[in-house]
């Protein structure tokens, strides 16, 4: 990216519309459109909308509404106009193409953002919370996003590194002095920070698996013995006739997917083929495609019936997750048909409190369903801190730093050498650094900012 380009495009979504907004950022935003737009500019306040005409030549083109962004004091850190003009596509390549040969060039994904973030309007949590706040599809993913942008984690992060510098370089100091048997650095009052850190530093690696859910979409697999019910229920959960539904054993073969909002989360649910044992060649692909998506899950939908009340359903719970491989899904026990029960049946199940009954056909009991996959989803955030990590470049260098904080702390068990104990001090300072942009690489920022949509 050259920052001495001025750069230019379409902020709005691409097709015809109502309105179209051109964005241009750069040293000569102002003295370029200053040459297609009827008013002069440099005679118009920052920030202050104006009618006129863009012009091509003694053409009329469109009548827009031009706001000028003046001396840095603009999302990018830099000049920039904004054109508002009417959403024909013909109209926006026009003005686009005009601005070109001007001296504009087209903006590269995410260029906007990427020159906010290095003429420090953003740091690179901030920056990335901008695409996310974009990309998010429900409340929470939103609420999480804003936090995020307004410096939530950024605060965070910066604090933690402001007190780990600060006693790195009093231990530093110390090597000055190293004649004179003096510490400027208190052993104690440093591992009592340590401690602290070293909570707040796991209690936002603990907050991912919250963030990441909220922000992706929580998976919810429905697995489940043939004709439970599995499809009936993701029907009856969507509100419509997503999977067939059939008295006949295997009905489904494949998997089944679709997302619904749930008091601000975002829900991914997907049915599955019936587990069983099977000849059948095209229903094997199926239930071997049905454990795999379970596998990729964050909640399970456990379904059973009533034939299967008299059975000892923890070992059924239990037979089933010998085929997972992770041991952090949640799986919740949901039985089904529960209109169909007797009352003998009715009594056993009260010695399994847990089991979420249901009547998928008869639409009984979905609410406390949805309240359990809800809750499911809370429990994973600690507590009522708003401060959620929910990028996983984020999770890995608190993941690091994490480590640099363990070897400290044994460092102190055997006396090492202060300037050993400051390498490792510096060094989980860098880690924290790389979340904020405060440590970055050409790498890192384009990969996060090849992310981005061109215009923003």
């Amino acid at each position: 990216m050259n920052s001495l380009d001025t750069i230019c495009a379409l902020s709005t979504p691409s097709g015809s519309g109502a309105i179209g907004l051109v964005r241009i950022s750069g040293p000569q935003a102002i003295t370029i459109v200053n040459q297609i737009f009827t008013k002069d500019l440099n005679q118009i306040d920052s920030h202050k909308a104006t009618f006129g005409l863009i012009k091509k030549g003694e053409e009329q083109l469109d009548e827009v509404v031009v706001i000028p962004f003046k001396n840095g004091k603009s999302y990018t850190g830099e000049d920039l106009v904004e054109i508002n003009c009417h959403g024909s596509s013909f109209i926006i390549n026009e003005i686009l193409k005009l601005l070109i040969q001007k001296g504009c060039r087209t903006a590269s994904p995410g260029e906007f953002t990427q020159r906010a973030f290095l003429n420090g309007k953003l740091d690179l949590s901030q920056a990335e919370a901008v695409g996310d706040l974009i990309a998010s599809k429900s409340a929470k993913a939103h609420q999480i996003a804003m936090n995020q942008m307004r410096g939530g984690v950024s605060n965070e992060i910066g604090e933690l590194r402001e007190q780990l510098l600060h006693f790195a370089s009093m231990m530093e100091l110390e090597l000055d002095f190293g004649e004179e048997d003096v510490e400027f650095a208190d052993r104690s009052q440093f591992k009592a920070l340590l401690s602290g850190i070293k909570d707040k530093i796991e209690h936002l690696i603990h907050s991912f698996a919250y963030g990441n859910a909220i922000k992706r979409g929580v998976p919810v697999a429905i697995v489940g013995a043939p004709n439970v019910g599995k499809s009936t229920l993701l029907n009856r959960l969507l509100n419509e006739e997503k999977a067939i539904v059939s008295n006949i054993a295997g009905t489904t073969r494949d998997t089944i997917e679709d997302e619904i909002n749930i008091q601000g989360i975002t829900f991914r649910f997907i049915d599955t083929a019936g587990l069983r044992k099977t000849d059948d060649q095209i229903e094997s692909m199926g239930i071997e495609r049905s454990y795999k998506k379970a596998n990729e899950a964050q909640i399970i939908l456990f379904l059973i019936d009533e034939r299967d009340v008299e059975l000892d359903i923890p070992d059924l719970i239990e037979e089933f997750g010998k085929n997972l491989k992770r041991d952090d899904i949640e799986v919740i026990t949901v039985l089904n048909k529960s209109d169909a029960l007797s009352k003998k049946q009715l009594l056993f199940l009260n010695e399994h409190p847990g089991i979420v009954q249901i009547s998928a056909k008869e639409n009984q009991n979905i609410d406390e369903l949805l309240k359990r996959l809800v809750q499911t989803v809370e429990d994973l955030k600690m507590g009522d801190d708003s401060v959620v990590i929910s990028n996983l470049r984020h999770y890995e260098s608190l993941m690091h730093a994490l480590e640099g904080v363990e070897r400290i702390e044994e460092g102190f068990e055997v006396e090492l050498p202060s300037d050993l104990i400051a390498m490792d001090i510096r060094q989980i300072s860098h880690h924290l650094g790389e979340i904020t942009g405060k440590i970055s690489t050409d790498d890192i920022l384009g990969n996060i900012f090849a992310n981005f949509c061109i215009g923003k």
